[in-house]
């Protein structure tokens, strides 16, 4: 006899229970079902109703390192209720990829976001059996996120089949939506730091189950930033008489797609070389399968650190003035600088924070879209030789401030009374070997 374990955990709101069986996991989540309602007037759009509902995922496999805790089997309600939404969704082919994380978010303290809509596929009637259902998936502080379609299975009715108030379809003699999955887009990274004029991978797979949705694959990069969009890559699958070959239509130049890995092994990844600034922005990764399609959303940032420097090597205080000093931070990316001076005189353990920031340039911006800007101070002729005066730079492309110094060395005495002093020696001497 199989024994059956579960792990009940209590997440921000909701629960998560997982159950442990022969390599695999059954995870319960708290979802919300998203649908488009009735707006002002009774007209539809610009309106939606949000219900709870949950989500079973079964057979999600697990790893040989999990360990076997706790005792309880999940049960589903004694007494099914058809007002309830419980979604149960065989997950086991194909695989969510990554979806081990589910396991651990209770651990690591993290929200696990789940959203469920009613979808419609292309050339199928909403209202027809079966019904598709879209599912986006994702969890907070972790690269996981994907979306799930769902496919209700066909219910033996009887007299005693329950059917669900809200949706209209035949329940499970457990009160459940039976589904399975059919299609799942991912993405392993949500968000991508990449250098300017460096390269980047974008990240986006799909699977779908053993026996093909479709024979023809496409696939679409698009480009969103400040309300404006653009399309940077699309891949079409066309099939001839013996075999399927792709045609790949780049817009932006520098931008790949690996054909014979989209076909093969369902890796839709976007590489981009030479990046500029303008290609900072959300890139959304759309895949479709006949008359399926699903999306995935990256956040691709371009950073570029600064360049640093001082406006003088060597500081030689005047007597009467404060000495002007110049810090330039140079070529950097995104806007976001901070400058900030300190100063270490020859008594001091550690740097101290300039008494007067003195003030900042505007910021100035190139024409490859980065940033420079100077801050400015006066150095106090009282300040004491052996003083080391520090600029130090903060910005977001650097793991730690980069900063550049200059000590400050004695006054020197004006050079007019050293001239004149020599000339009154030259004279007296003159005048003692005529005299």
């Amino acid at each position: 006899m199989m024994v059956v374990l579960m792990i009940k955990v209590i997440l921000t709101g909701y629960f998560m229970t997982c159950v442990y069986a022969d390599g695999v996991a059954d995870v319960v989540l708290a979802c919300t079902l998203v649908e488009e309602g009735a707006g002002l007037g009774g007209m539809g759009g610009g309106h939606f109703t949000r219900t709870p509902a949950t989500l079973i995922l079964r057979d999600v496999a697990v790893g040989p390192e999990e360990s076997l805790e706790t005792l309880t089997p999940f049960v589903p309600p004694s007494v099914p209720d058809p007002d309830l939404l419980l979604f149960e969704a065989k997950v086991s082919s194909p695989e969510i990829p990554g979806a081990k994380v589910l396991l651990h978010a209770d651990c690591n303290e993290q929200e696990v976001l789940c959203e469920l809509s009613r979808y419609s596929p292309r050339g199928f009637q909403e209202s027809s059996e079966p019904a598709f259902f879209m599912v986006s998936l994702s969890v907070d502080e972790v690269n996981f996120s994907t979306a799930l379609i769902l496919e209700t299975l066909k219910v033996e009715k009887d007299q005693s089949t329950l059917t669900q108030s809200k949706l209209g379809l035949p329940l499970s003699q457990s009160g459940t939506l039976l589904t399975h999955l059919i299609f799942v887009v991912f993405t392993h990274i949500k968000s991508v730091s990449a250098p300017l004029r460096g390269d980047v991978l974008l990240n986006c797979g799909f699977k779908q189950q053993e026996t093909p949705l479709a024979e023809d694959v496409g696939i679409e990069w698009r480009l969103q930033h400040r309300g404006k969009g653009r399309k940077v890559l699309e891949m079409k699958r066309v099939l001839d008489d013996t075999e399927g070959s792709a045609i790949v239509h780049g817009e932006r130049d520098g931008s790949s797609i690996n054909a014979v890995q989209v076909v093969g092994e369902g890796n839709a990844s976007l590489t981009l070389t030479k990046l500029k600034v303008g290609d900072e922005g959300t890139y959304i990764c759309t895949v479709s399968l006949g008359p399926f399609h699903s999306q995935q959303v990256i956040q691709l940032h371009i950073i570029q650190p600064p360049d640093i420097s001082l406006s003088v090597e060597k500081l030689v205080l005047k007597t009467s003035s404060p000495q002007k000093l110049s810090c330039h931070s140079n070529k950097y990316y995104p806007l976001d600088a901070q400058m900030d001076w300190f100063s270490l005189s020859p008594t001091d353990t550690e740097p101290k924070l300039f008494e007067d920031q003195g003030s900042l340039s505007s910021h100035r911006q190139h024409g490859d879209g980065t940033f420079s800007l100077s801050s400015h101070i006066g150095v106090p002729p009282t300040t004491a030789p052996g003083t080391k005066i520090i600029c130090k730079v903060s910005h977001p492309a650097l793991d730690e401030p980069l900063s550049v110094s200059v000590v400050v060395e004695s006054p020197q005495p004006d050079c007019y009374w050293w001239i004149l002093g020599f000339l009154i020696i030259t004279v007296l001497f003159f005048y003692q070997v005529m005299g």
